[in-house]
């Protein structure tokens, strides 16, 4: 049985793309309002409004590149939270994608202390005893990782040249249209086709979106030092999936702890089943 990863994970880690392409940022917004300046001169058009929008968006992210602060994401019935401190090159995320009543219950802590990775996996669920090995993972310790095993996985790996989990930076490059309603307050659509490697989408949704997939509505908050704050993506439905709202939070710039290694007395190592269970 194959588990599909958590599509709001995110973290929500293939993380940042530095080769995708900015979408061009002349999308336009209308602006009826627009009135001379005190000096008479014209205000900026809507889309010089709508391109510095954007380029704000785009600045957001600058401060998530320097890799301490922490995160949280919310969707489709599933959550996560965590931190990355790069001084340190550590980071740790828990994750829980659905509930004890659901058919297929996971709660996943995994820490990365480079070169070491470790994951505590829990399943519940009715469906959790269809999971080949299953009591060799529901041990309650920390499985010690093959890295690898785990290299490229957007789930149980973590890349320190890359250190955005939800891919941020890679979801304001793919805006498509935005303007500001407010004091460090954005909406607008993005196009996240073009964002297929941020680890909070999960490429399946996007397919399933089709055309929907290059106008996604979102908001989008700055804090006072105008770094991103938190991010919505509003899905629409499509095929079997519900709509749904994706938040992305961050938080603590700069003041993120180094992650905590899990006691040696609580460790094990991975047995095949947990790498079979996420490939």
């Amino acid at each position: 049985m194959k588990i599909r990863r958590f599509s709001a994970t995110a973290f929500a880690a293939a993380l940042l793309i530095p080769g995708l392409a900015a979408c061009n940022s002349s999308g336009t917004t209308s602006d009826a309002s627009a009135t001379p300046s005190a000096s008479g001169s014209v205000a900026p058009s809507a889309t010089a409004s709508s391109s510095a929008a954007k380029q704000a968006l785009l600045d957001s992210t600058n401060a998530i590149r320097e890799g301490n602060f922490k995160f949280s994401m919310t969707g489709a019935g599933s959550t996560a939270e965590g931190q990355v401190h790069e001084p340190s090159q550590s980071a740790d995320m828990r994750m829980t994608i659905g509930d004890p009543s659901s058919d297929l219950m996971m709660r996943l802590d995994v820490v990365h202390a480079k070169p070491d990775s470790w994951v505590k996996l829990e399943l519940g669920g009715t469906a959790a005893t269809q999971i080949p090995g299953v009591k060799n993972l529901n041990t309650g310790k920390y499985h010690h990782l093959d890295q690898n095993r785990i290299k490229g996985n957007r789930t149980l790996g973590f890349d320190f040249e890359k250190l955005d989990p939800a891919g941020s930076a890679v979801l304001t490059q793919g805006i498509t249209e935005v303007r500001q309603t407010g004091e460090g307050a954005y909406e607008g659509t993005v196009d996240v086709s073009k964002a297929a490697e941020a680890n909070s989408l999960d490429p399946a949704v996007i397919t399933a979106l089709g055309a929907q997939a290059q106008t996604v509505p979102f908001t989008a908050k700055l804090d006072a030092q105008r770094r991103l704050s938190e991010m919505v993506l509003k899905i629409p439905a499509a095929g079997q999936n519900a709509a749904q709202d994706l938040k992305i939070t961050y938080t603590d710039y700069g003041n993120a702890a180094p992650a905590q290694k899990p006691p040696a007395a609580q460790v094990v190592e991975a047995p095949a089943e947990l790498y079979g269970l996420f490939n």
